[in-house]
C-alpha cells in the first residue's frame, strides 16, 4: 500500500511525549466548465478533532454532485463542505482551499487536527474544506480491513480477499473517486461559494490533488502551496523503497554524527541489518496492550513488521527521535517498545484514512506504472518489494477508474508556487519538489534541514505560507527564518533526549 502522508498525517510535537508514554509502558483561462454554480447555503456547525482533543467552529454544508459526471441525471452523492471565516472581515482576500494526503484523508480532520498551522494565513482568508470524494462526509469509502493492514502487509492471497470483499461493501462505484473526478468537485465548490479565483494548499498527494486542478482551471488559481510535493509524472510507490532507505541513511548518519546517540547505540545501522535478517528467519510472536484499547493484542513480529514500524517512525522528527533507541531495544531481543509504537501508529491511519477511496486512487493512478519498476533495486532496500506486491494483489479485479489522459504530464504555468520540502522525507523527497518546481515559472522551493514529510508546522513555516499568499507571488520572499529549523534531538532513554 502506498504511503498514506502521509502527511499529511504530521504527528506534532505532543505526539513524542506520548510515544515514550508508551514506550515506557510497553518497555489562465478557467478551463472546463464546473457542475451547475448552485449556492452552497452553509450552517454553524463544529469540526471535531479526529482525537477528541476539542473542537473547532465552522460554516458547514452539502453539495450534491453526480456519482458519474457524465451522466448528471444518473445516481448523485452529497460532499460535505466547511468554511472557516476569515479574522479579519475588512482584509479578506480569496478563499484558501485546503486539500488532504492519503490518498484517503478528509480535509476536515486533517485541518481540525492542525488548524493553529493555518491561523496566520486564515487571518485574511476563508479556509475552505472540501472532503475529497470517498473520505470523511463525502460518501466515505471505507474497507473492513485488520487494524495493522496499513503497517504490516498481510500476504498477497490475504490482501486479494481483504480486496474483493471491500469492492463488494463500497457505498459508491470506486472509477469516479480519482482525481480526474475529485478537481472537477472543487471547482464545483469554488463555483457555489462564489469565488472568482481561489489559492489552494497540498500536502503529500494533495499535492498532486492541486496541480492537476491547476492544470484543467488556471484561470481560477491565485497561488499554491505544495507541502511534501508529488510531481506529475510520479507514482505513489515507484520510488517509495529507495526513498525510505534514503531517510534512514540519514537518520542512522545524523546519530553517527550525535555523540550521545553513537555512545548509547553504536553500529546502529549494521545492527539493524542484523535483525531485519533475524526477524525474517525467525519472526516473533508478541502479545502486548492495544495502544487504544488497553487490550491485550497479539502481534508476529517479522522482518515485514520492522520495516512497516521504521517507515512510518521515519516519516516525522519526532518520531524519528524515537528509532535508534527502538532499535537498540529491538536487537537486544525487546521488541515490545518498537512493536507497541508500529500499533500506534497503525491505529492513527486506520481512524484517518478511507482504505477505500485509496485503493481507487492507488489502482488507477500509481498501480499501472509498476510494470516498469526495477525489482533488482528494491531488493536493495529494507522495503524490499512488499508494497509493490501487496499494491498488486490489492489492486486484481479492482474497476479501471476516470483518468484524464495529461494527469501524469509536466505543468507549465506563471501562477505563484511556494514549495516545501522535508531534507529527510521518506516519501516525498526535496528531489521530488525539484522537478515539480520546474513547471512554475514564479516559485520558491524551501527544503528544511532535518526535517522529515510535512513542513507546515515547522518553526516560522506557517507565517511564511501566509506571507506568499498575501504577497501573490515568490519572487523576494524571504524563507531565512526556516533555516534555523532542526531535527528534534534523539531520544537516548526514558527520560528523553540527551541534555
Amino acid at each position: 500500500m502506498p504511503a498514506p502522508r502521509p502527511p499529511d498525517l504530521r504527528l506534532p510535537a505532543l505526539r513524542l511525549r506520548a510515544a515514550l508514554v508508551a514506550l515506557a509502558a510497553a518497555l489562465a483561462a478557467p478551463g472546463p466548465a464546473a457542475a451547475a454554480p448552485a449556492a452552497l447555503p452553509l450552517e454553524d456547525c463544529r469540526l471535531e478533532h479526529p482525537a477528541g482533543l476539542g473542537s473547532l467552529a465552522a460554516r458547514c454544508g452539502t453539495l450534491t454532485v453526480a456519482e458519474d459526471p457524465a451522466a448528471p441525471g444518473g445516481r448523485s452523492i452529497a460532499l460535505r463542505v466547511a468554511v472557516i471565516r476569515a479574522l479579519d472581515r475588512h482584509r479578506t482576500r480569496e478563499p484558501l482551499f485546503i486539500v488532504a494526503g492519503g490518498p484517503g484523508q478528509a480535509a476536515t480532520d486533517f485541518y481540525a487536527s492542525y488548524a493553529s498551522a493555518f491561523a496566520p494565513a486564515q487571518r485574511s482568508h476563508d479556509v475552505v474544506l472540501l472532503d475529497q470524494r470517498g473520505t470523511g462526509g463525502s460518501n466515505r469509502l471505507q474497507c473492513d480491513f485488520p487494524p495493522d493492514f496499513e503497517v504490516a502487509t498481510p500476504a498477497p492471497a490475504r490482501i486479494r480477499e481483504l480486496s474483493a470483499a471491500c469492492r463488494r461493501g463500497l457505498a459508491g462505484r470506486p472509477q469516479f473517486y480519482t482525481t480526474s473526478v475529485a478537481v472537477q468537485d472543487l471547482d464545483a465548490v469554488r463555483a457555489a461559494l462564489g469565488a472568482e479565483r481561489i489559492s489552494l494548499y497540498g500536502i503529500s498527494y494533495g499535492t498532486r490533488v492541486v496541480q492537476h486542478y491547476l492544470r484543467r482551471y488556471p484561470g481560477r488559481v491565485r497561488a499554491v502551496v505544495l507541502d511534501g510535493v508529488l510531481p506529475p509524472d510520479a507514482s505513489l510507490l515507484a520510488d517509495t523503497p529507495q526513498n525510505a532507505e534514503r531517510a534512514l541513511e540519514l537518520a542512522f548518519a545524523r546519530c553517527r554524527a550525535d555523540q550521545a546517540c553513537e555512545h548509547a547505540f553504536p553500529e546502529l545501522a549494521s545492527r539493524f541489518a542484523a535483525l531485519r535478517a533475524e526477524l525474517g528467519r525467525r519472526p516473533r510472536r508478541l502479545t502486548l496492550p492495544d495502544p487504544s484499547s488497553g487490550a491485550p493484542r497479539t502481534l508476529e513480529f517479522d522482518a515485514s513488521a520492522l520495516a512497516g514500524a521504521v517507515r512510518l517512525l521515519n516519516y516525522h522528527g519526532s518520531t524519528t527521535a524515537l528509532l535508534p533507541l527502538l532499535l537498540d531495544r529491538a536487537a537486544r531481543g525487546d521488541d515490545a517498545p518498537l512493536a507497541a509504537q508500529l500499533l500506534l501508529l497503525g491505529a492513527h491511519l486506520d481512524a484517518q484514512l478511507a482504505y477505500g477511496m485509496n485503493a481507487a486512487v492507488s489502482c488507477t493512478e500509481d498501480a499501472p506504472a509498476a510494470g516498469s519498476i526495477d525489482r533488482a533495486r528494491l531488493a536493495a532496500t529494507y522495503l524490499g518489494s512488499q508494497q509493490l506486491d501487496g499494491l498488486a494483489a490489492l489492486c486484481e479485479g479492482w474497476p479501471a477508474g476516470v483518468v484524464d489522459p495529461d494527469l501524469h504530464a509536466p505543468l507549465a504555468t506563471a501562477v505563484p508556487a511556494l514549495l516545501l520540502s522535508g531534507e529527510a522525507d521518506p516519501v516525498t523527497p526535496p528531489a521530488y519538489a525539484a522537478r515539480a518546481a520546474e513547471g512554475f515559472s514564479d516559485r520558491l522551493h524551501v527544503v528544511v534541514r532535518g526535517q522529515g514529510h510535512g513542513q507546515f508546522m515547522v518553526g516560522c513555516a506557517p507565517r511564511l505560507i501566509a506571507r506568499f499568499l498575501e504577497a501573490g507571488t515568490a519572487r523576494g520572499l524571504d524563507a531565512r527564518c526556516l533555516e534555523s529549523a532542526a531535527a528534534p534531538p534523539f531520544v537516548i532513554d526514558l527520560a528523553g533526549p540527551a541534555p
